[in-house]
C-alpha cells in the first residue's frame, strides 16, 4: 500500500470516528430530548386529566363509603360529586386513545382505567339501591385509583435524566401519599355515626397513617424544591392539618375494642371540617409539583436540543479543523517525501552510476554531486541523512574496488606485457632455430609445432592483457586486405587446417585496428574449431553489408539451446567483474571478444546455424574500413614490424575471386612473417583465400572439394603465380632455408604428420585430444600425398578423398602442377608408415560406419 494512501487513511479514520461519535452522541441526545418532549406532551395531555379524575373519584369514594355506613349524604352533594367525576372521566376519554401513551405498560394501565370507568355506573346503582356490599364497591374505587397512580409511576419512570428521575419519584410518592390520606378519609367515613370499624378496616387505617407519614417524611419533603417546600410547610402548620394529625393520633391511641369491632373516639367528628380545608391545599401541592416536573422536563428537552446543536456545530468545526490539519500535514510530508524520492531516484539512476563509471574508468569524481549529511532532526531528514550515508559508503566501496581493480589490472597488464616480451623472444629464438636447423626435417617439424603453440600462448597472454584493461600492441602502419586479415586470424588457431576462408568483397581494414580485429576473429575461430567435430569444416566468410563489413564464422558443432545463446550473447555485451571471470575461466574467449567488440564499436551475435551448429556474426562498422589501394595486400602491412618478403621480392598481391566462382585458385604465399600474428615459421606453407584448407609444409592437403594442393612446397621468395622456377626442396619435400632469411609466407602448421613422426606422438604432446586424431590426420595425409611427376607424363587426376565432393575439380581445368599420387623417391620406411596410416584410417572409418548403423 502506498504511503499516500496510508496517510489518507490515517487522516480519514479519526475524522470518521469523530464524526460517527458525534453523530451517535447527537442522536442519543435527540432521542432523549424526544422522549422528554413526549413525556411532557403525554403529561399535559393525559396526566392532568387523569389527576383530576383521580381526585374526583377519591371524593366520590368517600361519599359512597359514608352512604354505605348509614351517614346521611345529601343528594345534591352526591350528584355534584358524581357529576364532577363524570366530567373528569369525559375529559380523560377525550384526551386518551388506545396506544397513545409513551409506553406499552402505561397504555395498558390506561386501558384498565377506561375499563374501570365503564363499570362506574353499575357500582353507583348498587350504592344507591344498597345492593351488594360496601367493601366490593370501595375496592372497585380503590382499584381504579390505584391503576391511575401506577400509570404515573410507569409513565415517569423511564426518564434517563438523573434530576428528572428524582423529581418523578417525588411526584409519584406525593400521589401515593395523597391516596393514603384519601383512604384515611374513606375509612373514617365508613365508620359512620356509630364510629365503629371492623378490625381489618382499623388495620387499614393504621397502615394508611403510617404509609402517608413515612412517604412525606422520607420521600417527599427532603426532595421538594423551595417553592413546594414552603407550600408544604404552610399546609402542615395550618390548623386543619394540625387537626388531621391530632385525630389520627387519637384514633391510634384512644380506640376501644367492642364486640362489633373497634370503636373510634369522638374526635373524629372534626375530621370532615378539617379535610375540607387541607384537602384543596394538598391537591394544589400535588398539581404544582406535577406542573413543575413537566416544566422542568420541557426545559431539559430544550437544553438537550441546544446541546445537540452545539455538539453538531462543535463537531463539524472540529472535523474541519482536524481535516485541515491532517491535509496540511499529509501534504507537507508527502511533498518532502516526494522530493526525497526524486532526489533518491536521480542519485540511484543517474548520479551514482555515473560516479561508479567514473571510478571504474579512473576519472575524478565531483563530491558536490553526491548527497551530504545535513544533520536534520525530523524523521524525513534522518531518512535523507541515512541515504546520504549509504551513498557515501557505496561510493567509498566502489572507489576502493575501482582502485583494487585498476591496481590488479595494471599488475596483470605488467605481468602480461613482460610475459609477452618473453614469448616474442621465444618466437624469435624459434625462428632462428628453424633457420639454423632447416636441413633436419624431423627437428624442423618439431620447431614448427613449438612455434604454433607459442603463438597460441601469445594469444592467451594477449587475452589476459585485454581483460586487464590493456591494449594489444599493433605494429601495422598500413591497411590490410580483409582476405589477409582472415588468413592472419586463422593462422593463430591450433586446428587451422579445418578453416575455410571466403573473402567475398575486396576491402581493407584500418592499420590501427588490424591486431584487434584479427584477435577477435581468432578467438571466435578457436571457439568454433574446439566445439565442432574434428572432421568438420569451419567457414569464415567476409562480405560488405549496409552497416559495414559482415564476417560470419559458421561451424557444425552440437546443437545449442536458445537460453545458452542468450547467455553467451550477454557475455559478449557486458563487462563482467573479476568474480564472474573466475567462475567462467573456461570461457574467457567470449569475454575477450566482448571487450574487443566494445572497443571497436563492432557487433557480435551468436546464433544457431542452418546446419545445426553455431554461427557467429561480426559486423565491423564502416569507420574501420578503407578501400583497397593498389599495392595493398597481405604483405603490405606486415604485423609487428616484420618486413614483407613478398614486397621485397616484388610479388603481385593476391587477387580477389568473384563471389560464387567455382574455380579453385592458388595465391602466392603472402602470409605475414613470424613476428606477426602467426607462427614464426609462417612463410613455409602457402595459404588460399578461397575455399579449401591450408596445406601442410611440404605435403599438399586436400581443399574443401577434395583437390590436392599444388606443388611439393612453397614457392621461393619473389616467385609469382606464373613462376616456373621450382623451390629448392629436401628429399622429403620440405623447403630449403636460406641462411638468415625469413620467408614471406606462413605455413599451415602440420606437426601432426611430419616426416619421421611416430604414431601417437601427437597424443603425447596433446593429451587432451582424442587418440584417434593423429591416425585420422596421417590417414588423410597418406591418401593425399602427391607423387613427383614422371618426365613427360600427363598431370594425374586429383585423388579422391573419402567423404568429399569432387565435381568442381573434375569440371575445372587441370593444373600443370598436379602430380601423381605416388612419389618414386619415398623411402621404404615412409611407404610403410603411409600404408600403416592408411590401414588404421580404414579400420577407423569402418568402425565408425558400424557404429552409425547401430
Amino acid at each position: 500500500m502506498r504511503l499516500r494512501t496510508l496517510l489518507v487513511w490515517l487522516a480519514v479514520v479519526p475524522i470518521v470516528a469523530l464524526g460517527v461519535q458525534s453523530a451517535l452522541a447527537a442522536n442519543r441526545l435527540l432521542e432523549q430530548s424526544g422522549h422528554l418532549r413526549a413525556d411532557v406532551e403525554s403529561g399535559e395531555r393525559l396526566g392532568v386529566p387523569l389527576y383530576r379524575l383521580m381526585v374526583a373519584m377519591q371524593s366520590e369514594r368517600t361519599l359512597t363509603a359514608a352512604r354505605w355506613a348509614g351517614t346521611t349524604v345529601p343528594e345534591d352533594v352526591m350528584r355534584e360529586r358524581r357529576a364532577a367525576t363524570d366530567r373528569a372521566a369525559t375529559g380523560f376519554r377525550r384526551s386518551w386513545a388506545p396506544g397513545s401513551a409513551v409506553s406499552e405498560v402505561a397504555d395498558r394501565r390506561l386501558v384498565e382505567v377506561a375499563q374501570g370507568l365503564d363499570d362506574l355506573g353499575s357500582y353507583r346503582e348498587r350504592t344507591d339501591s344498597g345492593i351488594g356490599s360496601a367493601d366490593s364497591t370501595l375496592v372497585y374505587y380503590s382499584g381504579v385509583i390505584g391503576q391511575m397512580i401506577r400509570f404515573y409511576q410507569d409513565e415517569l419512570s423511564h426518564m434517563e435524566d438523573g434530576g428528572l428521575s428524582e423529581d418523578t419519584r417525588v411526584v409519584t410518592a406525593m400521589f401515593a401519599a395523597s391516596e393514603m390520606v384519601a383512604q384515611e378519609d374513606m375509612i373514617l367515613a365508613q365508620a359512620g355515626p356509630a364510629r365503629t370499624l371492623t378490625t381489618s378496616r382499623f388495620a387499614d387505617f393504621v397502615n394508611a397513617v403510617g404509609a402517608q407519614r413515612y412517604l412525606y417524611d422520607a420521600w417527599i419533603v427532603p426532595y421538594l424544591p423551595d417553592a413546594q417546600n414552603d407550600l408544604y410547610a404552610q399546609m402542615v402548620r395550618s390548623g386543619a392539618w394540625q387537626t388531621k394529625t391530632r385525630i389520627e393520633s387519637a384514633v391510634l391511641a384512644e380506640q376501644s375494642i367492642t364486640d362489633d369491632g373497634v370503636r373510634l373516639p369522638r374526635d373524629i367528628n372534626g375530621w370532615r371540617a378539617a379535610q375540607e380545608q387541607w384537602g384543596p391545599q394538598l391537591s394544589t401541592l400535588n398539581a404544582d409539583r406535577s406542573r413543575a416536573l413537566l416544566s422542568r422536563a420541557d426545559a431539559r428537552a430544550s437544553d438537550l436540543e441546544t446541546e445537540v446543536a452545539w455538539l453538531i456545530a462543535g463537531s463539524a468545526a472540529a472535523l474541519l479543523a482536524v481535516a485541515a490539519v491532517v491535509a496540511l500535514t499529509t501534504r507537507s510530508v508527502l511533498r518532502r517525501l516526494s522530493r526525497l524520492h526524486d532526489r533518491t531516484v536521480t542519485i540511484a539512476e543517474s548520479t551514482l552510476p555515473d560516479v561508479v563509471e567514473r571510478l571504474q574508468s579512473g576519472r575524478p569524481v565531483d563530491s558536490d554531486a553526491l548527497p551530504a549529511v545535513r544533520g536534520e532532526q525530523d524523521e524525513v531528514g534522518r531518512i535523507s541523512d541515512a541515504f546520504a550515508r549509504v551513498v557515501a559508503v557505496s561510493v567509498s566501496g566502489h572507489r576502493q574496488l575501482a582502485a583494487e581493480r585498476m591496481g590488479f589490472g595494471m599488475f596483470a597488464a605488467g605481468i602480461a606485457s613482460r610475459t609477452g616480451n618473453l614469448v616474442s623472444r621465444q618466437l624469435s629464438l624459434t625462428e632462428d632455430l628453424q633457420d639454423a636447423f632447416g636441413h633436419d626435417e624431423a627437428l624442423l617439424a618439431q620447431l614448427m609445432r613449438a612455434d604454433q603453440l607459442t603463438v597460441g600462448m601469445r594469444r592467451q597472454i594477449e587475452n589476459l592483457l585485454i581483460l586487464a584493461g590493456g591494449e594489444i600492441p599493433d605494429p601495422h602502419t598500413e591497411p590490410m586486405r580483409i582476405a589477409d586479415v582472415l588468413r592472419e586470424a586463422a593462422a593463430e588457431v591450433e586446428d587451422f587446417r579445418r578453416i575455410e576462408r571466403q573473402a567475398l568483397d575486396e576491402i581493407s581494414v584500418e592499420a590501427s585496428v588490424i591486431s584487434q580485429v584479427s584477435h577477435l576473429l581468432a578467438e571466435l575461430l578457436d571457439n568454433a574449431t574446439r566445439f565442432s567435430p574434428p572432421r568438420s569444416k569451419v567457414v569464415i566468410r567476409a562480405e560488405l553489408v549496409a552497416d559495414g563489413l559482415s564476417v560470419e564464422i559458421e561451424d557444425r558443432g552440437p546443437r545449442v539451446a536458445p537460453a545458452t545463446y542468450e547467455e553467451m550473447n550477454g557475455r559478449l555485451h557486458s563487462a563482467p567483474p573479476y568474480a564472474v571471470l573466475a567462475e567462467n575461466a573456461h570461457r574467457l574467449g567470449l569475454f575477450v571478444v566482448g571487450h574487443l567488440a566494445d572497443g571497436l564499436g563492432a557487433t557480435v551475435i551468436l546464433r544457431r546455424s542452418v546446419y545445426g551448429g553455431t554461427s557467429a556474426v561480426v559486423i565491423l562498422p564502416g569507420e574501420l574500413l578503407v578501400p583497397t589501394r593498389s599495392g595493398t595486400g597481405g604483405a603490405a602491412a606486415q604485423p609487428r614490424g616484420a618486413s614483407s618478403a613478398a614486397e621485397a621480392a616484388g610479388e603481385e598481391p593476391p587477387r580477389r575471386e568473384p563471389a560464387g566462382a567455382g574455380s579453385v585458385r592458388a595465391e602466392p604465399p603472402t602470409m605475414p612473417a613470424a613476428a606477426g600474428r602467426g607462427p614464426a615459421s609462417a612463410g613455409r606453407v602457402p595459404a588460399s583465400d578461397g575455399p579449401g584448407s591450408v596445406p601442410d609444409a611440404g605435403k599438399p592437403a586436400p581443399d574443401s572439394h577434395g583437390a590436392a594442393s599444388v606443388g611439393h612446397g612453397p614457392a621461393p621468395v619473389g616467385m609469382g603465380e606464373g613462376g616456373s622456377a621450382p623451390a629448392p626442396q629436401t628429399d622429403a619435400g620440405l623447403p630449403v632455408r636460406g641462411a638468415h632469411r625469413r620467408p614471406d609466407t606462413r605455413p599451415d602448421e602440420e606437426s601432426h604428420a611430419r616426416p619421421g613422426e611416430q604414431p601417437g606422438a601427437r597424443s603425447a604432446e596433446q593429451p587432451h585430444e582424442r587418440s584417434a586424431e593423429p591416425v585420422r590426420e596421417r590417414s588423410r595425409e597418406a591418401t593425399t600425398r602427391p607423387a613427383r611427376p614422371l618426365a613427360g607424363a600427363r598431370p594425374a587426376l586429383p585423388e579422391r578423398v573419402p567423404q568429399t565432393h569432387m565435381a568442381e575439380q573434375l569440371q575445372g581445368p587441370r593444373r600443370a602442377t598436379e602430380v601423381a599420387a605416388v612419389r618414386e623417391d619415398d623411402t621404404p620406411e615412409e611407404v610403410a608408415d603411409a600404408w600403416a596410416d592408411y590401414e588404421q584410417g580404414t579400420q577407423m572409418v569402418e568402425e565408425e560406419l558400424r557404429q552409425d548403423r547401430r
